[in-house]
């Protein structure tokens, strides 16, 4: 069930309404049913596929809770939650690999095999991705592990941990929340709350605008051209590269703001999921800003398991490159994904290395990069940095992104620009204006954003008819996007 649907428009309103009048014992009850029945719209029996991990990370955290009450050493303690952990990863990640990883393993080991002249006929199975897979499991392993960290209780009711793998605004395509946030607001169900309500709405308008207004817009154009990379060269190829950074973060984002709004309705809070990413002085500061659930999963759960940057230099380097490239792994089973992942952290290399350097520079040169003006020219560096990344993410093959590289390179086409701007590639000039000024409103809000106000705040203390032309606008613009719309999000495929 999309959220962009008329199903969810239906389903949502009938879920609120049975939540705010059942009495308060039976209320994480009825969320657990509609979560399961928002899953299982996709494919009914992929909820056991949920149901299997649910059950695995629960019994994890009951066993680790009696291994620590037990009449034990510490040291057999230790050992009895480590194993405890292993089986649960174990079980989990065997599930996500066979579902996700399995063609793909398949495929490198033939070409592995290929390289020493063995010959391997690789079969290619039919498995179909589970929607959400990715997402709900690792919300299930943090759990595991915060419990082994003695960071968070075990929980004991079974349908309370099931609701927290499973609540519907964030299951397919996140925030990965943590158990230590999310888990703890379920032990007390919601009241009605008329200012919640009203918060949560808009946020759910501001994830419409920002998925039907502008990503829907920006997948046009960058399908048209993605879609015969033969046919465009130069400035074509960079507007399309540069619309789809765009496409991608409204998209994500939309719905990461659409879910956080459904959770407030409802009474819950969310964790922010994006923070003016583009508006980021550095690829590193990047990452702080870009799907902070999964990047701070991976850090927690990863990077400082594996040492971070406690045991010197290279291993630091070595422990960034592999965080980097199990999140590009994370994202996709194809070779484009884990170069995407692979590039950012290399670039985080390069900064870092570069640090000491700069800052000579600066100090000889007397510049002050606090400035706006060097502002800007860091945010232009990292921007460019990031979409040439994109590159690999948006392309079919590797192949395609090196060749659409190279073709972005050739400008001569420029006096197209001039004289038929980017009308030909797939959208009129009445979409056109809207999505410039879709862009100019995000931009406005980042600003906002950036300088520390709260966009909602600041729009309710404006006046009544500015508020509601603020609204009204919103809601035209998105009533003008329904005949170009209807597209899934593009992080459901992870």
């Amino acid at each position: 069930m999309l959220f962009n649907s008329m199903d969810f428009l239906l389903f949502f309103p009938v879920v609120l309404l049975i939540y705010f009048t059942v009495p308060r014992r039976f209320k994480n009850y009825w969320l657990l049913a509609a979560s399961y029945y928002f899953y299982m719209c996709w494919n009914a029996k992929y909820a056991l596929l949920l149901l299997f991990s649910t059950l695995v990370t629960y019994t994890s955290g009951l066993c680790m809770e009696l291994t620590k009450r037990a009449k034990m050493g510490n040291g057999r303690k230790i050992f009895y939650k480590k194993l405890t952990v292993a089986g649960s990863f174990t079980l989990n990640l065997l599930l996500l690999f066979y579902f996700k990883y399995f063609n793909f393993a398949l495929e490198v080991l033939g070409r592995l095999l290929g390289m020493i002249h063995i010959e391997m006929r690789v079969p290619e199975f039919d498995i179909v991705l589970p929607v959400g897979i990715s997402f709900y499991i690792f919300q299930a392993l943090s759990y595991t592990m915060d419990v082994y960290r003695d960071e968070i209780y075990a929980e004991n009711n079974f349908f309370r941990y099931a609701l927290f793998v499973s609540f519907f605004p964030q299951l397919v395509a996140g925030p990965i929340e943590r158990s230590k946030n999310l888990l703890k607001q379920f032990a007390e169900p919601k009241r009605f709350d008329a200012s919640g309500v009203r918060q949560g709405l808009l946020l759910m308008l501001w994830g419409y605008f920002l998925k039907l207004v502008i990503a829907d817009r920006c997948a046009v154009l960058v399908n048209t051209v993605y879609g015969d990379l033969a046919a465009y060269r130069g400035f074509q190829l960079i507007a399309a590269n540069v619309l789809f950074a765009f496409q991608i973060y409204c998209d994500f984002m939309g719905y990461s703001i659409i879910a956080a709004g459904a959770a407030r309705v409802l009474g819950f809070r969310l964790m922010t999921n994006f923070e003016q990413p583009y508006l980021a002085r550095s690829v590193k500061q990047f990452w702080r800003r870009w799907h902070i659930s999964l990047s701070s999963w991976l850090k927690d759960y990863l990077y400082i398991p594996l040492g971070g940057n406690r045991k010197g230099q290279l291993k630091k380097y070595r422990n960034l490159m592999i965080t980097f490239l199990v999140s590009g792994l994370w994202h996709g089973a194809d070779i484009t994904f884990v170069l995407w992942g692979g590039l950012h952290g290399i670039y985080q290399i390069i900064e870092d290395l570069f640090a000491p350097a700069a800052d000579r520079i600066y100090k000889r040169f007397h510049i002050d990069t606090e400035k706006f003006s060097w502002r800007c020219v860091r945010i232009m560096k990292t921007f460019i940095l990031t979409d040439i990344a994109w590159v690999f993410f948006r392309a079919d093959s590797t192949m395609d992104a090196l060749r659409i590289l190279k073709r972005s390179a050739d400008i001569s086409n420029s006096g197209l620009l001039l004289n038929e701007g980017l009308y030909g590639l797939g959208l009129d000039e009445r979409n056109m204006s809207i999505l410039f000024i879709a862009l100019a409103a995000l931009f406005l809000c980042s600003i906002l954003r950036e300088t520390g106000r709260d966009v909602l705040l600041w729009i309710g203390e404006q006046n009544v008819f500015f508020r509601y032309a603020l609204y009204w606008g919103a809601v035209t613009m998105i009533t003008f996007s329904l005949d170009i719309t209807g597209q899934e999000f593009i992080y459901f495929q992870f």
